[in-house]
């Protein structure tokens, strides 16, 4: 999702890679799940995020549509996202005692917050922190790729780059052109190609995006 806004009045002016340490631990968020409740819309969904989510529910991404995720248009590509419900639009996966009842196999927007990330032309990006986010008030310095708790982060954090250099190409061309067609169709291939179908989860998650992402590209 491109946001056009002044970094200096939302992040601490700092740019982080996963290494470095940043003031973002709240103790665990005890009593707290106000990140789950106040996101709206917000929470977007990647392939890997669909293949942990199926592990979590046991279901299918056909399956979750309109129970747990919806579908909605970012810059012109259709994109599933975490639904909200009730009138506190709160996340559906929180439990009764408002904790994620999906934490371990949660999704990376969820992993990364208060962090968000900042992508260069090259498609390469630094972590930020958004200061105003968390309402957490004393807050503790952590390394970033153990807040993330992401299980080979090297790895991951390559899908990301170009899971997003895809969206955003699909995105760009589809600024091109005016054609209705052509929109329907395009806007639509990630779904097609990366969504619907089941991965297998007895298999590597990378494995199978790669090859799906390899034939789109031949």
């Amino acid at each position: 999702m491109y946001r056009e806004v002044d970094l200096g009045s939302i992040t601490d002016g700092k740019l982080y890679k996963s290494e470095d340490f940043a003031c973002i631990s709240s103790g665990g968020c005890v009593g707290c799940h106000e990140c789950c409740t106040t996101v709206g819309d917000t929470i977007l969904l990647d392939p890997l995020d669909i293949y942990n989510l199926s592990k979590a529910l046991n279901k299918t991404f056909v399956e979750m549509i309109e129970s747990e995720i919806e579908l909605r248009l970012v810059d012109n590509v259709i994109i599933p996202n975490i639904m909200m419900q009730g009138e506190s639009l709160s996340c559906k996966m929180l439990d009764e005692n408002g904790r994620c009842s999906v934490h371990k196999l949660r999704p990376g927007y969820c992993r990364l917050f208060p962090l968000g990330r900042l992508y260069d032309e090259d498609g390469d990006f630094n972590y930020i922190v958004q200061i105003h986010e968390c309402p957490y008030a004393e807050k503790e310095p952590v390394k970033i790729s153990d807040w993330l708790g992401i299980e080979n982060l090297t790895k991951y954090e390559q899908y990301i780059k170009d899971w997003h250099r895809f969206i955003k190409n699909i995105g760009d061309f589809l600024e091109t052109t005016h054609e209705e067609a052509v929109h329907k169709k395009y806007s639509w291939l990630p779904i097609r190609f990366f969504f619907e179908k089941p991965y297998d989860l007895t298999k590597d998650f990378y494995e199978q995006f790669y090859e799906r992402l390899n034939h789109f590209n031949q």
